[in-house]
């Protein structure tokens, strides 16, 4: 049953001269983000911003129009009508035009992701036909989507018993990495520090349970909101503590104590085994007796 949201885009999901409905819904939500505006501190009133030109002051919403910058405060105007002319008619079909395998595509072209649910009950036979056809063959989907006048390049990947669907980056809107890492020496790293980092990534992996990982600024700053509305004093915390640890210079001595820190505990249940008692030496024996016999030495005064 398809989530009580509005949908966000209705068509059709298309394979060849198969034509299934679908509904699509926004995957993320901003209900939970914590949002500060700027505040008049004398009077604590929210700060507005006019719309002004410089040298002509406040101006009307209907005299903007949009420009593109050709240079120093110079633009291309173009006129609302201009604009709607090249703008595309918001398609009607997600049109599976391609299919691959996940890993072929760069992690760094996936970009926003949504939900695609059928269209009502005569929609769902075709929908989990082209599902289960996608899952039995390890592919994904490819295709096109117009929204709101701009066309993006969709991924549709099977899941749970629905779909996803995420919008993917155009290749020029990519920046390359190779100017950033190319001061990155190419020598082989050392064995030893390699086989230590080895061994701590061995020991720290798990499958990823993204509820473990919690936004800590978010969670401190409704926490700060909270207690000044209630009125409670503000404790900061020291520079030093914010900061942590300085830098650790000796790399392989760092490793070595992860790699020990991260070694699993022995059991709680089991006792270590109590060292046999040192026998004391004779002398020793005779100066304890003799200092029972005697007592306390009192102090001179």
């Amino acid at each position: 049953m398809a989530p009580r949201a509005r949908a966000y885009w209705q068509g059709y999901l298309r394979l060849s001269l198969v034509s299934i409905g679908v509904e699509l819904y926004a995957a993320t939500s901003s209900a939970q983000a914590t949002t500060l505006h700027q505040i008049h501190k004398p009077s604590g009133k929210r700060v507005r911003y006019e719309k002004v030109v410089p040298g002509v002051g406040p101006i009307d919403s209907a005299d903007i129009v949009k420009g593109f910058e050709i240079g120093d405060d110079s633009y291309v105007v173009l006129e609302p009508d201009e604009l709607d002319e090249i703008k595309l008619d918001s398609g009607k079909a997600i049109e599976l035009v391609q299919f691959v395998g996940r890993e072929e595509i760069d992690p760094r072209y996936f970009d926003r992701p949504y939900y695609l649910a059928p269209e009502g009950d005569v929609s769902t036979e075709g929908y989990a036909v082209i599902r289960e056809a996608l899952r039995r063959a390890g592919k994904i989907g490819i295709g096109r989507l117009t929204m709101r006048g701009r066309e993006s390049i969709v991924a549709v990947t099977p899941l749970g018993k629905g779909l996803l669907v995420e919008t993917l980056r155009y290749a020029n809107e990519l920046r390359s990495y190779e100017p950033y890492f190319v001061e990155i020496g190419e020598g082989d790293s050392d064995a030893e520090m390699v086989a230590l980092a080895s061994e701590l990534i061995e020991r720290k992996s798990a499958p990823f349970d993204p509820k473990a990982f919690k936004d800590s600024y978010a969670e401190a700053l409704r926490d700060l909101v909270e207690r000044k509305r209630e009125g409670q004093a503000i404790v900061t915390t020291g520079e030093e503590e914010r900061r942590g640890p300085g830098k650790v210079i000796d790399l392989i001595e760092a490793l070595k104590r992860s790699v020990g820190e991260s070694a699993p505990q022995p059991a709680h249940g089991k006792a270590r085994a109590a060292e046999p008692a040192k026998k004391a030496s004779p002398a020793k024996t005779a100066s304890a007796k003799a200092a029972a016999k005697t007592g306390p030495v009192k102090k001179r005064a």
